[in-house]
């Protein structure tokens, strides 16, 4: 097996423990929606270091995915290949500064029910204030910068024919429905409304299709053995 085989096999489960990660960091964390989460977050402390375990797992599974493919990828377009490293640093350290924000909740929360309600409107002012930067940082701007790393990637694997086109044509425009996506809370739309959900599901899909293409079929051999660098 080459150095390529063994990377695509790598980059592949790298996307799909990545999104498992993510989506147990949803499933077995606390309700943070509830209006009393915050005197409920100290009840239930084991479920938050879980969930910041995981959203903080998801990150370092994130910025693997470059790392591994930047060797690959620098072959045909080296400015772009290293700005796909660079969007999805940022995004992974939007993503740990939610699961900070999310144990700080925590902190927050014990201190909450020990003060008692003398105190109340003082912390739910910061624990309101936290929520924001994980909903602005972790949601809003990660997804951003998201999709500006999907558009790179797939605009070299476009070029470059390391996999087919149809494919990346495929994540291209996932990544431009994703872009719009982290717009919408901009103009008053709530992150888990069906729109919102709707234009992230193509790439969603289209993320763990192209984990599993790159397990079971790896990158086209033809390209990688005709390389063409392009810097810009």
């Amino acid at each position: 097996m080459n150095s390529n085989r063994k990377t695509s096999i790598i980059v592949g489960v790298l996307y799909i423990a990545g999104t498992v990660a993510g989506i147990m960091s949803i499933v077995f964390g606390p309700n943070l929606d509830a209006p009393d989460f915050l005197a409920n977050l100290s009840a239930n402390k084991d479920q938050v270091f879980i969930r910041g375990l995981l959203e903080f797992t998801m990150a370092v599974l994130t910025v693997g995915i470059p790392i591994f493919l930047y060797p690959i990828l620098k072959r045909y377009n080296k400015a772009l290949a290293f700005g796909h490293v660079v969007f999805r640093t940022i995004e992974t350290v939007l993503f740990t500064v939610g699961a900070i924000s999310l144990l700080t909740l925590l902190t927050l929360s014990q201190k909450f029910v020990i003060a008692g309600a003398p105190d109340a409107s003082y912390f739910q002012t910061l624990a309101t204030l936290l929520l924001a930067v994980r909903e602005w940082g972790g949601g809003v701007f990660a997804t951003i910068v998201f999709s500006l790393s999907a558009l790179i990637l797939n605009y070299i694997l476009y070029q470059s024919l390391l996999i087919p086109r149809w494919l990346s044509v495929w994540g291209l425009i996932g990544a431009t429905l994703y872009l719009g996506s982290g717009f919408l809370p901009m103009f008053g739309h709530d992150s888990r409304s069906t729109i919102y959900l709707l234009m992230e599901a193509l790439l969603g899909l289209w993320e763990m299709f192209f984990a599993v293409w790159l397990i079971v079929k790896g990158f086209n051999p033809y390209p990688i053995a005709t390389k063409t660098v392009i810097e810009i």
